[in-house]
């Protein structure tokens, strides 16, 4: 395992499916900050999750808040706070993932480290679509990244175009990526939850 901060984008509460913030849906008996967190914990040297709002949801789920008080910033927000994290703690990258994507690749972190050879961020890449919440974001990038968004800049995309981008492929695992953002997909997401 490198020295990589591992990241989850969980937003605002204000982020709600069917009245209940987003983090804390159920799938399959467990919140999807829960999935998240268990999937992306092995495969990093430190774990936070990124949210506004009372920390103190979290609590139950023993994650370090970084708080993101710069509310409709969008993921880029949790970007920030998370590279600002890295730094502080001496990691050389942080990866992120979205808290509404719970069926990432267990191995999204190392995949992510061998492509992109000195981009500052890779983004994971499946069926020609780019995954931008799904990405690791080299730390050596941190200062590209804070003049972006002080500048105004909100797309992960567009700070990636600036920062230079490298593409991780997951054709291998078809579906890796879905996210929960309807009734239908949060049933889905039961479905291929199974036994967890």
């Amino acid at each position: 395992m490198t020295e990589t901060a591992g990241l989850i984008l969980a937003g605002g509460a204000g982020r709600r499916m069917g009245g209940t913030d987003k983090a804390l849906l159920l799938v399959g008996g467990y919140a999807l900050v829960e999935h998240c967190r268990d999937r992306l914990a092995p495969q990093v040297s430190a774990l936070a999750v990124s949210a506004n709002g009372d920390p103190g949801r979290f609590l139950p789920f023993d994650l370090q808040v970084l708080r993101d008080d710069a509310h409709d910033q969008g993921p880029m927000a949790g970007v920030v706070a998370g590279l600002a994290w890295a730094e502080r703690t001496g990691a050389t990258a942080l990866a992120t993932v979205a808290v509404d994507t719970p069926f990432f690749p267990m191995d999204m972190v190392q995949r992510l480290a061998g492509a992109g050879g000195t981009a500052g961020v890779v983004m994971a890449e499946s069926d020609g679509r780019l995954h931008p919440t799904c990405a690791l974001w080299r730390r050596s990038a941190w200062p590209q990244v804070l003049a972006a968004y002080a500048g105004g800049t909100r797309s992960l995309q567009q700070v990636a175009g600036l920062i230079g981008l490298g593409r991780a492929g997951f054709d291998d695992e078809p579906g890796a990526f879905f996210n929960i953002n309807s009734p239908a997909d949060l049933a889905e997401a039961h479905m291929r939850a199974g036994g967890r």
